[in-house]
């Protein structure tokens, strides 16, 4: 993995701390060519891995790299799923059954209405596949090195101690898609722990870490004692923990921690994007 990602939190309106930054963001970024725009600036920066949610509009955005080989021909990007708005609004829209049929093939939705709960009992793990193999289909010919489950999915699955799922995901990644299996989530110490007991060595888990401790479920000194005593590759996001801390703060205290494989940050601006690779590389560089 690259040691700086470029996130997509900005281009749909998603901001932790602010309603009014978000309803900015949403006008600022509401034609797919000011996305372009702003991850062309990330290149420019030395950027060249996109973490996104599949949201409906990366696939627009996928189709315009697909049209421009030369352009990003050494582009990456870490898809992260299920976009979990997507089905909430076809359940919203459609109804149960009418997501189902819209999120899984015909052969398999007739088969669930054959068998009933007991088919979905039966076969979850399949239904998984299916639907990693559904949202995957936007990125075709692009690459995918790293493939994330998000955290509503992960912590959920971690609270519920099914941690089968989660070596099914991991394990299915690795065999159908010839990619890396990735964790999102807010309680890291925990999805290690369960993720080693299922079998899973030195994962690559998403997490939340910023020197104020935002969104670090357990508290930060038990991340810390995580990332000196465990084998992980992490990846830090939030680090700026919603905008409270200055970048220059943020960035020497995550770039001193051991195990940070890559700094995740987000940004709608050439000007923040150009400062934050900046100062990544200068504290990589002095803390050396």
């Amino acid at each position: 993995m690259e040691r700086i990602l470029f996130g997509d939190n900005q281009f749909f309106a998603v901001n932790h701390i602010s309603d009014e930054k978000s309803r900015a963001q949403a006008i600022k970024f509401k034609d797919d060519h000011a996305i372009i725009r702003t991850l062309d600036y990330a290149i420019d920066a030395g950027i060249n891995t996109f973490m996104c949610t599949t949201h409906d509009r990366i696939s627009n955005i996928c189709d315009f790299i697909r049209k421009n080989p030369a352009r990003y021909e050494k582009f990456s990007i870490y898809p992260c799923m299920p976009y979990a708005h997507k089905y909430a609004n076809a359940v919203t829209e459609l109804g149960v059954v009418g997501a189902l049929r819209e999120y899984t093939p015909g052969n398999f939705f007739g088969s669930i209405f054959k068998g009933g709960v007991a088919y979905l009992a039966k076969d979850y793990l399949s239904i998984m596949e299916l639907l990693v193999d559904a949202e995957l289909k936007m990125f075709k010919g692009i690459r995918t090195p790293v493939i994330f489950l998000q955290n509503v999915i992960t912590d959920l699955l971690l609270g519920l101690g099914m941690s089968d799922v989660l070596k099914a995901f991991h394990d299915y990644v690795i065999k159908k898609h010839n990619a890396e299996p990735g964790f999102i989530t807010m309680n890291m110490p925990k999805l290690l722990t369960a993720l080693n007991d299922a079998g899973i060595q030195n994962p690559i888990i998403c997490a939340s870490i910023n020197k104020a401790g935002f969104r670090m479920s357990g508290g930060k000194e038990i991340y810390e004692e995580t990332l000196r005593s465990k084998e992980v590759r992490v990846i830090a996001m939030q680090v700026l923990a919603g905008g409270s801390i200055s970048a220059k703060e943020a960035l020497e205290y995550v770039c001193s921690l051991p195990n940070i494989q890559s700094i995740l940050f987000g940004a709608s601006s050439q000007g923040n994007i150009q400062e934050t690779a900046s100062l990544i590389h200068h504290y990589d560089h002095a803390l050396k």
